[in-house]
């Protein structure tokens, strides 16, 4: 027995070494309307210079639950250990050249061998703060947005805390987003093989989350909080928030939407548990999946059900909560990752934010089947 289960563990292993060892493709799909530091809020200029300077410096906030180490580099301070809650605010790079839905990094194809602002998206630094400092900081940059806005982004297996850091930014620059951008990070091991503790470790920071974001509802005047989670991270955001709404039914008001992206869920475990918590009329939960995603398949293969974010055979499909299929769009090597960098979905998410449509009312969707199994893909 104990032979067979390593056997099944090296697989799984194997699997997805094979899977996530990958070139992402460059996205051929219409753009959404491009976003420079011209018109995006959030954009701070590097050391007060003029929009000539080689790159824009974007300011985002973070809860963790991550270690701190004794390392005071920006990519190394936080660790893959389990710590308490604690909070702060990053400043990362976003190049004049950078290209919608690409996270820029050095790459030995052209020779970089090393970070460079004017080139990379790249974690410049980051500032611990105490809770009262760091909600002070978040509120001043609510308030200061038309809608008094905010969006939190909990990501998934094998991410680092750079990482993590690095594609809030990329986010939030694309969606040329007015309010707070904040990402919660919680101890992922950042490799292909730590996906059985990660999986450990989603679990344990649930509680965490749930904390946080009750925080987040009480002690900011945030009026629209838009939850986007990816991958593994919906298991924990979906519990959490369906705990959250348990103990207090109010708060839902302060949640404008919530975004499943590419969830790695036991699909009826959602439909059963999760989904009747926190599925309804307010805020609205849109699941983005895709039956191209390799990194699901191995999933499913590992755990022998399927996964929430496969729209294959397995489609979930539910009232009051919007599917849309990604699969047409992701020419990725993945498949998992559309929901930060494939244009045609960033566009989608856009004007859910900004405009609060209805998947119907939405550009570029097309709706399949009839209700209530209708749910929506995106034109060719």
């Amino acid at each position: 027995m104990n032979i067979k289960r390593n056997l099944t563990e090296a697989t799984l292993i194997v699997v997805i070494l094979v899977l996530l060892q990958g070139c992402r493709q460059e996205n051929a799909n219409p753009a959404p309307p491009v976003t420079t530091s011209k018109n995006y809020p959030g954009a701070i200029e590097v050391d007060g210079a003029s929009q000539t300077a080689p790159y824009a410096v974007v300011q985002v906030f973070y809860g963790t639950d991550r270690n701190l180490t004794s390392n005071s580099k920006p990519a190394e301070m936080y660790g893959v250990d389990r710590g308490s809650i604690s909070y702060g605010q990053c400043k990362v790079s976003i190049p004049r050249d950078h290209r919608m839905g690409e996270l820029e990094a050095p790459s030995i194809w052209k020779l970089e061998f090393r970070e460079d602002p004017e080139k990379h998206v790249v974690l410049l630094s980051v500032s611990p703060l105490d809770k009262t400092n760091f909600f002070s900081e978040v509120s001043a940059r609510i308030d200061a947005s038309r809608g008094k806005n905010a969006f939190i982004f909990i990501h998934g297996y094998n991410v680092t805390f750079e990482d993590a850091a690095r594609r809030t930014a990329q986010m939030s620059y694309d969606l040329g987003f007015d309010g707070a951008p904040v990402f919660y990070s919680w101890p992922s091991q950042g490799t292909f093989k730590g996906y059985p503790v990660d999986e450990t470790n989603i679990e344990w920071t649930q509680a965490n989350l749930q904390r946080f974001l009750d925080d987040f509802a009480h002690r900011t005047d945030a009026q629209n909080i838009y939850l986007i989670a990816h991958s593994m991270g919906n298991r924990a955001l979906s519990r959490a928030f369906a705990g959250l709404l348990a103990q207090n039914p109010a708060i839902r008001q302060k949640f404008r939407a919530v975004i499943l992206a590419a969830p790695d869920i036991d699909a009826e475990v959602f439909k059963r548990d999760i989904a009747p918590q926190i599925v309804g009329t307010n805020p609205v939960v849109t699941l983005y999946g895709s039956s191209a995603d390799m990194a699901l398949k191995a999933s499913k293969e590992f755990h022998k059900y399927p996964r929430l974010g496969d729209t294959g055979a397995g489609l979930v499909v539910l009232p009051g909560m919007e599917t849309i299929d990604a699969t047409a769009v992701d020419t990725s090597f993945l498949g998992h990752s559309y929901v930060s960098e494939n244009r045609s979905v960033l566009s989608d998410i856009f004007y859910l934010i900004r405009d609060g449509k209805p998947a119907e009312q939405r550009f570029g969707l097309k709706p399949k089947g009839t209700p209530p199994q209708r749910y929506w893909v995106f034109e060719p």
